[in-house]
């Protein structure tokens, strides 16, 4: 059985980070696309970060670049996001998810067939 289990989001002042967490189960996170959408109140879901892409490189959302990092615990079966630099408008429900279907990475959620139950990220400003 697949699953998600999203952990390490919380409430921090602008300039803070924080460390999110995905531990996954029923696959490995080394065959397919993995990452992380957020969606904000209001707001439709944004691809934050996936990994791996066609090129085998991470892709960033350009409001993350250079202060987000994605990164992949194979012996823990682990999915990373370390935030650093966090601003006000980071501020969101981030959300882990997985295709399985076909592996590939995708800015859309519709391939996405695995979501974790969501981890609420608050920056103070």
């Amino acid at each position: 059985q697949v699953q998600l289990v999203e952990s390490g989001g919380g409430s921090v002042q602008a300039g803070g980070s924080l460390r999110l967490s995905c531990a996954a189960s029923g696959f490995t996170v080394n065959q397919y696309c993995m990452g992380w959408f957020r969606q904000a109140p209001g707001k439709e879901h944004e691809a934050v970060a996936l990994y791996p892409t066609i090129s085998g490189k991470p892709y960033y959302g350009d409001s993350v670049k250079g202060r987000f990092t994605i990164s992949q615990d194979n012996a823990k079966n682990t999915l990373h996001l370390q935030m650093n630099s966090l601003k006000p408008e980071d501020t969101a429900m981030y959300y882990c998810v997985a295709n399985t279907r076909n592996g590939y990475c995708y800015i859309s959620t519709v391939p996405f067939n695995y979501w974790g139950q969501g981890t609420q990220v608050t920056v103070s400003s």
